[in-house]
């Protein structure tokens, strides 16, 4: 290694150009052999830093979703139920409810996939830049009761609504929700309707409606069995 190579090694350091620093060597060869002119050489190098801090940002998007599992649409198997409204949630990838500050209720029976589905979107929604949070609605509740008692409520509820996208009301920001009732159904369940009504029909009027039906999908998600052999055990 020679004297310039240290240095150059040395200034990426401490630039904290650590991916430039890591394909150092594959680019030198490459510039050695050829393969690489001078401005050639720089940019390669400007790209690998940026390839790598836009990993780094994407992997702390999606620590932070904290999400339940780690799924995408690719992978949602729709053949699983004809009464998949499969057009409809392959439109919904394309995010443009995100652009539009849109929400999306998924409701449907147990187990027909709503979970897989939410996590999925906001998964789609994270490798775009978005910053996401999946939380169940009872999580979110007892988070924001204990900002009652510690006084806090209003440092936890910022710390709601700063995200994109909400898996579990905001104006101007999306939010995902998954329920095994139809969003006309849930007015009943707030003991003021006048409440429900102004709650209600600020986030349902603006969003897209998918019917999740058919058979429960998670029985699909478990894993094969392996053959196993039975032995009768016979009393001495």
């Amino acid at each position: 290694m020679s004297v310039l190579d240290t240095a150059l090694r040395e200034s990426l350091k401490t630039l904290r150009l650590s991916g430039m620093l890591e394909t150092l060597d594959a680019r030198l060869a490459q510039a050695h052999g050829g393969e690489l002119g001078h401005l050639d050489f720089l940019q390669v190098l400007c790209q690998d830093e940026i390839t790598r801090r836009e990993t780094m940002a994407l992997q702390r998007r999606l620590r932070r979703a904290k999400f339940e599992q780690q799924v995408t649409l690719e992978e949602f198997d729709f053949a699983a139920s004809s009464k998949l409204p499969a057009a409809q949630i392959r439109d919904l990838g394309a995010l443009r409810w995100l652009h539009a500050g849109e929400s999306v209720i998924l409701f449907g029976p147990v187990g027909a996939g709503k979970t897989h589905i939410a996590q999925a979107l906001g998964h789609l929604a994270i490798r775009q830049g978005a910053h996401v949070r999946f939380a169940k609605t009872s999580r979110v509740l007892a988070e924001l009761a204990g900002g009652h008692a510690d006084r806090t409520w209003d440092k936890r509820l910022h710390e709601l609504v700063r995200f994109d996208v909400l898996i579990p009301a905001r104006q101007g920001k999306s939010l995902i929700i998954t329920s095994n009732r139809s969003p006309s159904d849930w007015y009943p369940l707030f003991p003021n309707p006048v409440v429900a009504e102004s709650l209600l029909d600020r986030v349902i009027n603006t969003s897209h409606q998918v019917i999740m039906n058919g058979p429960s999908y998670r029985p699909n998600k478990r894993p094969k069995a392996a053959g196993t052999k039975q032995t009768n055990l016979k009393a001495s």
